[in-house]
């Protein structure tokens, strides 16, 4: 049984499932679905478009370079049936899932481990904009006065205004900050197209 993967997405497509388009040059697409199919009538490029595994791939989101891909690979050479050949290509097959999974795992954790900081600081912000939301624990006398509302309020504030101090410092240390790229060019002399700005 022949798996094929569709043209546009890179999904698997299982025999009997799936479109197939032959081009006036007989070149085969196979499409997984019939939304595959029109955005490629639509000649749409599947590295722009954010669902397929191309987008992922090209933006880093997915493993692209791994010894565990060249096992994938097409060879279209026959080779003689042995049973124990068979045995230890299944058992073979099972590990090298086994490590992709593993190391797909440590490239996501990888890829993630800078989104604590950046949490933090969006949570902080939230609590910011809205503070009125915030309601303040219940204490025993429940019948607080306004005035120890806005008291509490205003610790909130300032500890959620520390709480995004750090955050964007711990970005800062991470990455870096970036700053404003300068702009690539070059500064006119003078009055724009010869007009008098006085």
């Amino acid at each position: 049984m022949r798996i094929e993967k569709c043209y546009f997405c890179s999904a698997n497509v299982y025999p009997g499932h799936g479109t197939m388009f032959v081009r006036n040059d007989a070149k085969c697409f196979r499409f997984c679905s019939s939304k595959c199919h029109k955005n490629f009538k639509m000649k749409r490029n599947p590295r722009k478009v954010r669902w397929t595994k191309a987008f992922r791939r090209s933006n880093g989101k997915e493993m692209v370079v791994d010894t565990t891909f060249e096992f994938e690979k097409r060879r279209n050479v026959p080779v003689r049936y042995d049973r124990e050949l068979v045995a230890s290509t299944l058992k073979a097959m099972e590990r090298v899932s086994e490590i992709r999974a593993k190391r797909e795992r440590a490239f996501w954790k990888n890829r993630m481990s800078g989104n604590t900081a950046k949490n933090a600081r969006d949570t902080a912000l939230d609590i910011e904009r809205h503070l009125e939301l915030v309601q303040p624990r219940k204490t025993a006398n429940t019948t607080a006065s306004i005035a120890e509302k806005e008291k509490i309020r205003e610790k909130l504030k300032v500890r959620a205004a520390g709480k995004k101090a750090m955050a964007l410092q711990q970005m800062g240390e991470k990455g870096g900050k970036k700053g404003r790229k300068e702009s690539r060019l070059i500064p006119a002399e003078g009055g724009s197209m010869g007009m008098s700005l006085d």
